[in-house]
């Protein structure tokens, strides 16, 4: 197979056939760094995990999976002309929006109400798109008039109601399981025929806020079974960086690696239902 590309957490190779293999590593990123060390078991997790989404959400918007690979870890897919806008959903005010909030009032252009704290929820869920950032440099937010200008005014439309579909139904899925689902962030493409298709990983905790919802409580940052807790260490004064520094930041310690492998492992089995095999 032909080596095609390397991003912070999936290895991407084409087959003989044209077909694309998508394996996820163990990787760990945040804060667009790459982390070391890996976490055990990571990539199998991801792969599972939107390969069992993939399935729930089938009647809801297509998607590039032809068939899962030889290995847990990987996935073997339909080549996709992908959108160069990163779709993103909120239910909940946390990370990246929260800041825009409290800056001027708005996510992504979109105004919000007086008074929403961390973890607030939303009046109702809302799109907020941003840029696809080369690796190593950050997304920045999108209103959606920035959308139309740079896609046009149909397949902004769609993009938003699509990315609203996928967090709806994975919202009400994972409340049922005593879960909430704050944001996530798609993948979305257009397919040989050109039909718009949702690709890469979906619903995962390196793409999602999983939050238990028994311990929700805003105004406070939220227990979280997701890659929040690695950026949470990271700014605590244990880890001892400086995150405007310019500096990489450190290498994790055995048991925030372990921790966070358990909370990886939690979302899995508590989103499917079903233990976690590898």
């Amino acid at each position: 197979m032909k080596h095609l590309h390397s991003g912070k957490v999936r290895d991407l190779y084409e087959t003989d056939d044209g077909l694309l293999l998508m394996v996820a590593s163990d990787r760990m990123s945040a804060f667009d760094y790459i982390l070391e060390p890996e976490i055990p078991d990571k990539g199998a997790i991801l792969t599972q995990m939107s390969l069992w989404w993939f399935d729930q959400l089938k009647d809801v918007v297509p998607n590039h999976v032809v068939a899962p690979g030889d290995e847990p870890r990987s996935v073997l897919c339909r080549p996709l002309k992908m959108v160069q806008v990163e779709c993103v959903a909120r239910g909940y005010l946390a990370g990246g929006g929260l800041n825009e909030y409290r800056a001027d009032g708005t996510v992504s252009g979109v105004r919000l109400p007086e008074g929403l704290e961390d973890g607030s929820r939303l009046p109702e869920p809302i799109f907020t798109p941003s840029t696809k950032a080369p690796q190593g440099q950050h997304d920045e937010p999108m209103s959606y008039e920035q959308v139309v200008a740079e896609v046009g005014a149909e397949v902004a439309a769609e993009l938003r109601r699509v990315t609203l579909a996928v967090y709806t139904r994975g919202a009400e899925i994972a409340r049922e399981r005593g879960i909430i689902l704050a944001d996530t962030k798609i993948e979305l493409g257009w397919d040989a025929d050109g039909v718009l298709t949702l690709g890469d990983e979906v619903l995962t905790p390196d793409s999602s806020r999983f939050w238990p919802a028994d311990e929700w409580k805003p105004g406070r940052s939220q227990p979280s079974f997701d890659k929040q807790f690695v950026r949470d260490w990271l700014l605590s004064p244990e880890s001892g960086w400086d995150k405007s520094s310019g500096n990489p930041p450190p290498r994790l310690p055995d048991h925030v690696v372990e921790r966070t492998r358990q909370r990886y492992l939690e979302a899995y089995e508590r989103v499917t239902g079903s233990p976690f095999s590898g």
